[in-house]
Order: C-alpha cells, then sequence, then structure tokens
C-alpha cells in the first residue's frame, strides 16, 4: 500500500460545511426528498465530483453516480456511498457521511495517482429517509437497481400529497422508465456495495470505539394508521363502568406490548418496538372521554420470527382489551420491509482493513434501515461501516468526530484498494 495513499479529509470538511449551509433551515438540517433541499445537496455533490474530474451520470430517478474510472473498465464496480435526504430538521450527517466518505476515498486516490483495480463508484442516493417524506422502503436505490414495484411510485409525499412519481418528474427525471425497471446496478455489473453512516444509537460512544462493522440490517412491520374506536361521553357525569375510554384502551395495549417486549429480550430475542404516536383526536377536551384514539407502531429485527412475536401478542391482546372496555381496533393497513444480514465477505475485508491500521471497531447490527438492504436484496455483496455520534440521529444535535469519520475513510480506502 502505498505511503501517500488516504483520504481527503480536508475535502470531506469542506463538504460537510457546504451541505449544512444549503441544507440549515434555521434549526436544524431539511433535505427534503426529491424537492429543492435533497436536489441543492445533490446540484453541491455533483460540482465538487467534477472539480475532481470523476465521471458523473444521473439515473431515471435522480441517482448521482460519481465513477473513478479502474485499470479494467469491464470489471465489476465498487460502489461506496449512501443518501443525501434527510429528516425535516435533523442533522448533517446521517447519510451525507456516506457521499462524502466516498469521495474523500476517491479524492484520495487521485492525489496519489492510484488507479483502482476497477471502477471506484460513489453513489448519492435519492429518498432513503422514506419514512419521513413517502411511506415506501428505499425507493431510491431500489430505483438504481431496477427493482422499484410500480404501485410504489403512486405513494404520496406525507407534506404535500403530491406521487413520488409527480415529484420525480417535477425534478426533470423519468418515473416512466423507473416504471419499466430502467436501473444502473446489479449483480452482474457491482462486485460490492458498502456504506459508511454514522451510529443512530449510543453503543459506540458509550463503548469508546470509533468504529463498526454492520452484521445485519433490520426488517420491520409497521402499522402507520391504527385507531382505537371507543365513544365520546361526558368526562364528569359518566361512571366508570359506563365508559368506553380509547385512550385508557391504548395505554393499556401500549404498556402490556412493552411487557412482552421484555419477556422476549428475556428469551434472547433482539428487537426494537416503538409507538411512534399515541394520540387523541382534536375533539377530545377537558369535558370528553375519549371517543377515538390513533397509534403508530414501528417494531424492527434482524430475525423476522422476533417481529412476528410481538405482533403474534398484539393480536392476541386486542380482543381482550375490545371485550373488557367495549372499544374497537382497527389496526389499518401494514407495510413490511425485509432484515438482511450484511455480507461476510465485506464483513472481514473491512475488518482486516481496520485491524492492518490499528483502528478499534466491534461487530454489530444495525438499528434503523439503510440502503444496503437494498443493495443485499438484489444479491449484490453489502456492507456498512458505522461512525460514532454523540447524540444521536435524526435531530439538529446529531454529531460525529472528525477523527472518527477519518478512521472509517481510511478503513473504506484501504479496503477498496485492496479489492482486486
Amino acid at each position: 500500500m502505498r505511503p501517500n495513499l488516504r483520504p481527503d479529509t480536508g475535502l470531506a470538511t469542506r463538504l460537510f460545511q457546504g451541505l449544512r449551509e444549503r441544507g440549515f433551515d434555521g434549526v436544524g438540517i431539511t433535505r427534503d426528498a426529491y424537492g429543492p433541499g435533497e436536489q441543492a445537496a445533490h446540484d453541491f455533490i455533483r460540482a465538487a465530483a467534477e472539480a475532481l474530474r470523476l465521471e458523473t451520470e444521473t439515473d431515471a430517478a435522480g441517482n448521482l453516480y460519481m465513477t473513478l474510472p479502474g485499470r479494467d473498465r469491464a470489471a465489476k464496480r465498487i460502489v461506496l456511498g449512501s443518501h443525501l435526504d434527510s429528516v425535516a430538521s435533523g442533522g448533517n450527517y446521517d447519510g451525507a457521511a456516506g457521499v462524502v466518505a466516498g469521495l474523500a476515498v476517491a479524492a484520495g486516490m487521485a492525489e496519489a495517482g492510484f488507479v483502482p483495480a476497477r471502477d471506484l463508484t460513489v453513489l448519492a442516493i435519492r429518498a432513503e429517509e422514506a419514512g419521513a417524506w413517502f411511506p415506501t422502503s428505499y425507493p431510491g436505490s431500489n430505483a438504481a437497481l431496477g427493482r422499484l414495484p410500480a404501485e410504489a411510485l403512486e405513494v404520496r409525499r406525507l407534506d404535500t400529497g403530491r406521487t413520488l412519481a409527480d415529484h420525480m418528474r417535477a425534478q426533470g427525471f423519468d418515473p416512466d422508465a423507473v416504471r419499466a425497471g430502467a436501473g444502473r446496478l446489479s449483480s452482474a455489473n457491482t462486485a460490492a456495495y458498502v456504506e459508511l453512516h454514522i451510529e443512530q444509537g449510543p453503543v459506540l460512544e458509550a463503548e469508546s470505539i470509533p468504529l463498526g462493522i454492520v452484521t445485519g440490517i433490520p426488517g420491520s412491520r409497521r402499522l402507520r394508521a391504527a385507531r382505537v374506536i371507543g365513544e365520546y361521553n361526558h368526562s364528569g357525569a359518566t361512571p366508570r363502568r359506563y365508559r368506553r375510554d380509547a385512550a385508557i384502551a391504548l395505554a393499556e395495549l401500549a404498556a402490556r406490548l412493552d411487557d412482552h417486549w421484555a419477556e422476549l429480550e428475556a428469551r434472547g430475542h433482539q428487537l426494537v418496538a416503538t409507538f411512534c404516536v399515541l394520540a387523541t383526536t382534536d375533539e377530545a377536551g377537558f369535558t370528553k372521554i375519549p371517543g377515538e384514539s390513533r397509534f403508530q407502531l414501528d417494531v424492527r429485527s434482524v430475525d423476522p420470527l422476533s417481529v412476528d412475536a410481538l405482533f403474534a401478542e398484539l393480536h392476541r391482546l386486542a380482543p381482550l382489551i375490545e371485550a373488557r372496555r367495549g372499544v374497537r381496533f382497527d389496526l389499518g393497513a401494514e407495510t413490511r420491509s425485509e432484515g438482511n444480514e450484511m455480507d461476510p465477505g465485506v464483513q472481514d475485508g473491512l475488518a482486516q482493513a481496520a485491524a492492518s491500521l490499528g483502528i478499534p471497531y466491534r461487530r454489530m447490527a444495525s438499528g434503523g434501515g439503510h440502503d444496503a438492504a437494498a443493495f443485499a436484496q438484489a444479491g449484490i455483496p453489502a456492507g456498512m461501516l458505522f461512525v460514532r455520534n454523540q447524540n444521536g440521529s435524526h435531530n439538529p444535535r446529531e454529531s460525529m468526530r472528525m477523527e472518527d469519520f477519518a478512521a472509517g475513510c481510511a478503513v473504506l480506502l484501504r479496503w477498496a484498494a485492496a479489492e482486486p
């Protein structure tokens, strides 16, 4: 390995600053999927890639490919990347760190005069934060892989009410080609996909370890618009035995599912369960017993049997609570995403790179979903590298030490440079 072969972390610092300036909303970072915020980030990153003389192109869904040519241009390419969109008023590093890391690696290779064995493509993916904008999983990466279901183009953005296809078209892209399966990447032309990402939880920071090598990405089952239907009545004049209180019924369900989660963990299951929304309707007030409550439930695990075990308890509890409290549960439509193991060979390659550089790491499962799952589902060897952060994710205080990021970039470069 050449002694002068190192990632360009100075470039990375400038890119992070430019992305922050373009995405700051007065509180945090907002780069809305298929909206002006995400587009501004893509325009900025594309200009940076062109300044590095990387080959740039955009596919029908707006994903951005930035390629450093390799010695064998017919060989399967290596892809480093992540997404540039964010949740509303989120942080600057979730997603963007993976794109910036890829450019830091490519720039470091170019500056050292190092030509990789095969093409190295940095990929800026659209709309990974689908839960915040569009109720569908990984639309950008699935489109890049030619695997986006046609019906996903008809889901509506949560704030605008316009379809994904409409938003693509408004940005100058081609949803009809996406619908026809016009993907650029497949197992036939891609050797591996690796995504650097900040850890979204506290584990690495708590254990004083800079990097994590991801073993798997969880799947999920989600209720996005569930309700409990009871009866509105006078809050002062209705004795307990005559009440059909939707709020108390929902609170009981949440508490009993939380207890069951603890029981599952005690039996060895690894999962998380979140009531993302627990609310009464606007009609409720100090003078009314809540006649309706609503909730969203998100259950995740790498092992689908763990997710199914909690949902089985949900379906067991609901009729019991209905009978006791005189309410009715309407769970609404359910959405699912598959969990995926990361490729063992990629994991071992990243571990060897970290060990050769003397950089501490631990192996760990991801808590959140990532585009790497879509690549794994498409049969492409996929891996992820976590960088510790200090304040969680999806919030304006999201943080990351640049020395930890530099360590992650060094591992990526060492791994990519060693790929035959």
